[in-house]
This record gives structure tokens, C-alpha cells and sequence, in this order.
């Protein structure tokens, strides 16, 4: 017996055996995806073996392969072997990483109807009329009686039985669920599940093309009947174009319709084929970036010196650039791509947000042309697929994508360039929970390439391994041109509150200086990093907040659409006349978000050209390129939002950034809050002044002394990371240590403490010398789409003892046959809440 080793994408760590089917056993090959039995479904497996053997025999005979799906293997030595490290260190299932790693390749299922040998009889019995005592009852119902006639009839038709919906169909409505259900169980019919297509596909157009030159053509045409006025324009119009162009373009340049073509075709004067037609990332179709010549400055000619000093040593390395906004990383990293290219070399370039592409995309294709693809989430299904073909037949010498741009199948990758490597969206807060920066290291190290990350404001992790030699630390310390770094002033909002006698949402200097930027034709950003109207709704009477019903928080008012929505669960609700709770209708909206901050400043500067960047306004597909190129192009006068607009723009004409509760974070319960705002900080502030236009950016807090915020006020990362990182050595806290957060979930509170507790205490008895367990308790966010949250943190002295301790502990839940589908593992969480 042939059989094969096969990875199911659930939350079971092991492989499953199924045999090989004679006829399948020349298309099993390792890599390709296979249509597998998993319980009573089927899934889309990863088969990774293939052997020999009996079979376990008795009452367990392996599970047959149903269908193999792809005619050539679809993952390569190299992507196996990531993914598989991934699992193991992410503690999740081989089949569930490589999904991630072929988003959208998995096989759609149809539920087939087919009738079975006792249904066929029970049909039969009685010439129709189903009279035989021996028959279940429900095979003398008439309507069970159509559905087994229509399902006779419609047997022979490959493949057999039909569709669910079909046959619903042709039943109508007296057709009800549990029909289906009794004439299943009674053993009348089967209910199956089939591949109705094998994942994405690439896209096929019809393209019309001359049969013959133009003078033959001629001759030909001499010998027929006069041809019409459309035909003859459809014969000039291929002329034109080179004898050959798509049935769509063609028809539409001449007004002709698809029956001349087809009168041509039945001549023998054109002939008409299916050919492929890739789907192209709108991205793409940007007219590139102007080129234009840059010299180096002497820090960035000594760091790409560096980096092509290592590129040559044709070994594993990791590079720091720690470089100031606006100091010219990004020239450094395309010199660097250059370098890889001309010797025949291929890169990859990781950004954290989709939205930096889309202006990134046009400054690679000026400098690298079509050999450039792109990689991300914001793709549709078919654009994505038809972006990895091409990079997985080597037409690509550049990937430029988010997260999970680091499974892309790219062969002889000689550089990884990790851009804004501190971001959290490198982190996926989905299961499988995995950081995409951290895989680029390991994918750089199993092909001996070079990777570099990139930051004005580094991970306090990746800085230590900086500064203990594990990475080659380079800096830019000074911004190209002659603007400098923007002076930063912080404005004590206690202090406004006493002078203006009312709290204030924009404080009397930031109103002044974003005149002053109107008058003088220039741009501004205002960060405000909260969403909607109101954050928060309160009866005066009462005292409660209108909380959501899922989830331990409150409902936030979005003014737009006339709702309160949950920013975790999405839940909506109409604004209430009154309290829910006590029926008063003295209600306060209060806190102010992104939605009330755009009002206010179209209040304060009705002639100004504003625009809002966030979540919510951000919404359609290709929103946030349009935006950001109107703000390229100086169509907008002030950009507000999110912590969307802080990352990564480049903007010529902005020369004020206004920072509105920038100490809002800082009261987290999370050991990482004083990094995430130091950093948000930072990098929204090198937003104002480039190149020769000094900026200005005003800071509003009402705790503008907190480290956090002096520090990135003077521009001082190494003052931040050292009083940071002395803070964590204290705290034993990454990266002095590793640290994992377990959580349990359950609609039941009782039974996800009772999880949360068991997993503590299995965890007590196994832990190593060195290994602390802490909890369980609620989570921050205790309620969670309707699910109680109670977690368990774990502290280990280094990352092999977590993840060996964490393993020992789901083989031990396994071998109990307890429930994992609730209990979620984030390792080297990028936040504890």
C-alpha cells in the first residue's frame, strides 16, 4: 500500500496517513494540496510523504486520498521547512501555518445529494406507491417519494447526485431540513461533500487573432462574398494592432458585435482562443514615481556599503538601521535591492501596514520596472493568486507586501528588508499568532541571506540584540536636507483647563499654529488615535455607561451612520431616547473621537480642504491610496486621524503635526504601553518637515512629564531605551526574558476560570527550574464577543524552555482528550491585553 503523510489545517499537532489510491499515486507528490476525509468532513490537506505500509489494519483502515488538486507541487522545500519552524515555535498545527502561508488556496466544497440502493428500492416497491411494511415510514411520504424520483433520475449524470441547492430547487418549498435529515439517517439517501473547485483560478479572456498575414488575407478575401462594414472594421483594427487583441477591446474599438466575428471566424479570416489574463493589483497600475538621482549621504553610503559587504559573504547576517525619520532609509534599502538584482539575486521587502504600499509600490516600479509584485491582504482573492504564480515561476526579482509577504515562494532570495520593524501589525492577532519580522529572520538564516530592519524608533528586543552584536547596528543620525528634526513644545492640558475655565479638545496653540499653516499654503496632520463621535455614553442619572452586550466595553457613538458600535465585536445599536438601565433620558456623549475632532476643526476653519484617516472613513477598497495621493498632491489642507497616518508617509508640504491625549495609552494595564507611545510619538512626529521646510509639532497631554513623552519630545530614542530597558531588567520582562500569554474562552464564565485553572495547574508540575507561571485571572478585556476571558501568563528564562514546556503541556491535554478550540497561545504577545 502507498501512503501518505498528510497535514490537516486544525488544531491537532501531528500528521495523519491515508492511503494512495492506484490512479491518483503518479499526481501524490510531496507539496501538493489533497482533498482528504477528516471526520465526518472533508478538508484541504498538505501531503508532505509519501511511504509504504499495511495500514494499521482491524477496524482502522486508513482513510483513502479523495482528489489530488494540483497538478505540480505548490510548496517548496524552503516554505516547508519555514512553516514547519513556525509551528513549532508558535505552537500551533503544521497544516494550520502552511494554510496561512497559501491564503485563499483551499478547495471549495459542495454538499451532494445521492440516492443509495435502499432509497432506489424503497422508489421501486410497489410500483411507486412505496406500499412495503418493511420500509421506513418516511419512504411512503409523497414529497419524500419526489425527492428520491428526482435523485434517480439525475443518478447517472457524472459526478452522481446532485447539488443541495439544486435540489432544493427543483423540490420547492416543501422541502424542509429535516426531510433531508430523516431520509438520511433512515439510510434512503447520502449526503456527501465534493470539491466544486480547487481554490483560485487563473482568468481566462478570449482573444481574436488574423489567420493568416494581411496580403494572403487579401487574396482570400478577394475569392468570398463582400463582407460586411463591421467585419471589414474588425479585419483593419487587428491589422492595426499587430494581428492580434481581446474580443472585449476588440468589439468595443469597432462597435462590432460577437456575431461578425463569428461570420469572420466561419471563413477562416480570424480565429478566436481562450488565453490567460492576470489580474493585476490596482497598485500597479499607478503611473510610477518620477525617478530621480540621488546621492548618498556619508551615513547612508557607509550603511549600504555594509549591507553589500555582507550581501557578498553569501552567509547568514542581520542588520539594525536605526535611522531618524526623514534620514533616507528607504534609499538605502532599494541600493541595497539594486545590488541583490544585478547579481542575479532576488529580495524581499516587508512593510507593517497595507496602506504604505500603495506610494512605495510607484517609487519601486521607477526603479526596478515590472519584475516588482506585491503581497498583502488588501488583494482580492484572484489578484493575490495570479501575484504568487508570478512569483513562484521566478518572473519576480522584488516582493514588496505586509505580514504574510514572508511566505511568498520566492526562489534565490539573497536580502530581506524589514521596514518599520517595531510595528505590532508584524504581529498577527489571529491564530496562528505569528510575527512576521521574527520569521523573516529565521527564512533569512535557513537560506543564508541577508535581512535588514529598519526603525527610528527600534523593539526594545531588537535594540538589545543590536547592541549585543547579534545584529550589526547602523545608523542615520541626521535628515536629509536642510530642515532638521521639528521642534517639538508640549502643551499641559491641566494648565489649559485652568486658564480657559472648560476642557478643551484643541488647545489654544495648536489652533493657532494650524492658521498659521492655512495662511502660508502648507499642510498638517492631527492624530487623535480614537475612532468615532463619542467614546463613551453616560446617564447622568444613574451613572452607568452603555456598555456592549458581548464584550466589557463601552459603545462608542458613531455620528455618521447614527449608531453606537463596539470597536471589538462591531456590535450596532440605534442611539437610545433613554438609559437602557433606568429609563432617564439625561444622557451625556462623552470623550471625543476622530469623527467630533473633524467637525470641530471644519468649525474652527470652514474654508480649509480636511480629510479624515481612519478605520471607519478608510473603508473601500483603494480609499486610502486615493487619499494619499491627493495629500501627495497638495489637495488637502489638514489630515486627520488614526495612528494610520503616523506611519511611514512622506509628505513634502507638512510642517505642523498636532498630537491630541497623547498620554492616552500610557494607563494600560501592559508592560509595553511607555514603548508603543514613545514610539507612536516618534514616528508621527517625523511627518513635519522635510527636506528644506522646517516643522513644528505641538504635543497635548495631561501627563506631558511621563518619560515616554519627554523623550520623544527631544527626539532621544537612546534615552528612552536605556531608562526602558533598565525598567524591564528590573521587571525580568522581555527581552530579559520570553514570555507567552495563554488565554481560555468560554460563553460560561465558571467553566473559563475552571480551563484557565487546570491549564495553571498542569503547568506548575511540569514547569522547569526558571519557568513561572502567573494567574489565572480575568483578562484586561474580560468579556470578548460574547466570550468570558481568563488568562494565564508564563515567564521562562529563555524561548527554548517556553516553547518545550508549553509543547509537554498540549501533549498532555491531548493525551487527556481535552478541548483546545478554547484555549488560545500567544507567543511573544505585543500585548497582554
Amino acid at each position: 500500500m502507498i501512503t501518505a503523510s498528510v497535514a490537516v489545517p486544525r488544531p491537532v499537532r501531528r500528521l495523519f496517513t491515508y492511503s494512495v489510491p492506484p490512479e491518483l499515486a503518479s499526481l501524490c507528490r510531496p507539496g501538493v494540496r489533497v482533498l482528504v476525509p477528516f471526520g465526518h468532513r472533508r478538508v484541504t490537506g498538505y501531503l508532505l510523504e509519501i511511504g509504504e505500509g499495511t495500514g494499521p489494519g482491524g477496524d482502522y483502515a486508513l482513510k483513502p486520498v479523495e482528489e489530488v488538486l494540483d497538478p505540480a507541487p505548490v510548496l517548496d522545500a524552503a516554505i516547508l521547512a519555514l512553516t514547519r519552524w513556525a509551528a513549532d515555535y508558535y505552537l500551533v498545527s503544521w497544516g494550520e501555518m502552511i494554510r496561512t502561508a497559501l491564503p485563499g488556496m483551499t478547495a471549495v466544497l459542495r454538499k451532494v445529494v445521492t440516492v443509495t440502493p435502499r432509497g432506489r428500492h424503497a422508489l421501486e416497491s410497489g410500483g411507486g406507491i412505496l406500499l412495503d411494511a418493511s420500509l421506513p415510514p418516511v419512504a411512503r411520504d409523497p414529497i419524500a417519494r419526489d425527492v428520491l424520483g428526482i435523485l434517480v433520475q439525475f443518478a447517472t449524470e457524472p459526478p452522481s447526485g446532485l447539488p443541495i441547492e439544486e435540489l432544493k430547487r427543483k423540490v420547492g418549498p416543501r422541502m424542509k431540513p429535516s426531510l433531508l435529515s430523516r431520509l438520511r439517517r433512515e439510510g434512503l439517501i447520502e449526503l456527501v461533500e465534493r470539491s466544486a473547485s480547487t481554490g483560485p483560478q487563473p482568468r481566462l479572456e478570449q482573444e481574436a487573432a488574423l489567420t493568416e498575414p494581411d496580403d494572403a488575407a487579401g487574396e482570400k478575401r478577394g475569392g468570398l462574398r463582400r463582407l460586411g462594414r463591421r467585419q471589414e472594421s474588425i479585419l483593419s483594427r487587428l491589422a492595426e494592432v499587430g494581428g492580434r487583441e481581446s474580443v472585449s477591446g476588440l468589439l468595443k474599438a469597432t462597435g462590432a458585435t460577437r456575431g461578425a466575428l463569428r461570420g469572420l471566424e466561419r471563413r477562416g479570416l480570424t480565429s478566436v482562443r481562450s488565453i490567460e489574463s492576470p489580474r493585476r493589483p490596482a497598485t500597479l497600475d499607478l503611473s510610477p514615481a518620477p525617478l530621480q538621482s540621488v546621492t548618498p549621504t556619508p551615513d547612508q553610503e557607509a550603511a549600504i556599503t555594509t549591507v553589500r559587504g555582507l550581501l557578498a559573504e553569501n552567509r547568514f547576517a542581520a542588520c539594525l538601521i536605526r535611522g531618524v525619520t526623514g534620514s533616507g532609509k528607504t534609499e538605502v534599502y532599494l541600493r541595497c535591492i539594486e545590488s541583490v538584482i544585478q547579481n542575479g539575486g532576488r529580495a524581499l521587502y516587508l512593510v507593517p501596514e497595507i496602506g504604505l504600499t500603495p506610494l512605495l509600490a510607484r517609487r519601486l516600479r521607477s526603479r526596478f520596472g515590472e519584475v516588482l509584485a506585491l503581497l498583502h491582504s488588501g488583494l482580492t482573492e484572484g489578484e493575490r493568486y495570479d501575484e504568487w504564480r508570478r512569483i513562484r515561476d521566478g518572473r519576480v526579482k522584488v516582493v514588496l507586501g505586509a505580514r504574510s509577504a514572508v511566505f511568498a515562494p520566492l526562489p534565490s532570495t539573497r536580502l530581506i528588508v524589514v521596514d518599520e520593524e517595531h510595528d505590532a501589525s508584524f504581529k498577527q492577532d489571529e491564530y496562528p499568532r505569528y510575527n512576521g519580522r521574527d520569521l523573516a529572520l529565521m527564512r533569512a538564516k535557513m537560506s543564508d541571506a541577508v535581512v535588514v530592519l529598519g526603525s527610528a524608533t527600534p523593539s526594545m528586543e531588537s535594540y538589545r540584540n543590536a547592541l549585543q552584536g547579534r545584529y550589526r547596528l547602523l545608523t542615520l543620525p541626521s535628515r536629509i536636507g536642510a530642515a532638521g528634526m521639528p521642534v517639538v513644545e508640549r502643551v499641559d492640558m491641566r494648565e489649559e483647563f485652568r486658564e480657559v475655565g472648560r476642557e478643551m479638545v484643541l488647545s489654544r496653540r495648536l489652533l493657532r499654529a494650524l492658521e498659521e499653516r492655512l495662511a502660508r499654503g502648507e499642510q498638517s496632520l492631527v492624530l487623535l488615535n480614537r475612532r468615532g463621535f463619542s467614546t463613551f455614553v453616560l446617564c447622568r442619572s444613574c451613572g452607568e455607561a452603555i456598555g456592549c452586550h458581548r464584550c466589557t466595553i463601552t459603545l462608542t457613538l458613531h455620528l455618521r451612520d447614527q449608531h453606537l458600535r463596539c470597536h471589538y465585536c462591531d456590535d450596532r445599536r440605534r442611539v437610545p431616547a433613554a438609559c437602557p438601565g433606568c429609563g432617564s433620558g439625561e444622557l451625556h456623549f462623552g470623550g471625543t473621537g476622530t469623527e467630533r475632532l473633524e467637525d470641530l476643526l471644519r468649525t474652527h476653519f470652514p474654508k480649509a480642504r480636511i480629510a479624515r484617516m481612519d478605520r471607519d472613513s478608510m473603508s473601500g477598497r483603494g480609499s486610502m491610496e486615493r487619499l494619499l495621493t491627493r495629500v501627495e498632491e497638495g489637495e488637502i489642507d489638514i489630515l486627520l486621524g488614526t495612528q494610520m497616518i503616523a506611519k511611514g508617509h512622506d509628505f513634502p508640504n507638512v510642517t505642523l503635526v498636532g498630537v491630541l491625549a497623547a498620554d492616552a495609552q500610557l494607563g494600560l494595564p501592559d508592560f509595553r504601553a511607555g514603548e508603543r507611545a514613545f514610539q507612536l510619538l516618534a514616528q508621527v512626529a517625523g511627518r513635519s518637515g522635510r527636506r528644506d521646510r522646517p516643522g513644528e509639532v505641538i504635543v497635548q497631554a495631561y501627563h506631558s512629564d511621563h518619560h515616554a513623552i519627554r523623550f520623544a519630545a527631544a527626539h532621544d530614542f537612546e534615552g528612552f531605551a536605556n531608562k526602558e530597558l533598565a525598567f524591564r531588567k528590573v521587571m525580568n520582562y522581555p527581552p530579559y526574558s520570553a514570555l507567552s500569554l495563554i488565554l481560555v474562552r468560554n460563553r460560561q464564565a465558571g467553566r473559563a476560570h475552571e480551563g484557565a485553572a487546570a491549564i495553571a495547574g498542569l503547568l506548575r508540575r511540569i514547569a522547569p527550574k526558571g519557568f513561572q507561571v502567573m494567574g489565572p485571572a480575568p483578562a484586561p478585556l474580560e468579556k470578548l464577543r460574547g466570550e468570558h476571558r481568563v488568562q494565564v501568563i508564563v515567564r521562562a528564562a529563555n524561548r527554548r524552555m517556553m516553547q518545550q514546556t508549553l509543547s509537554v503541556m498540549l501533549e498532555e491535554l491531548e493525551r487527556r482528550s481535552s478541548r483546545v478550540e478554547n484555549l488560545a497561545i500567544d507567543v511573544d504577545p505585543m500585548s497582554t491585553l
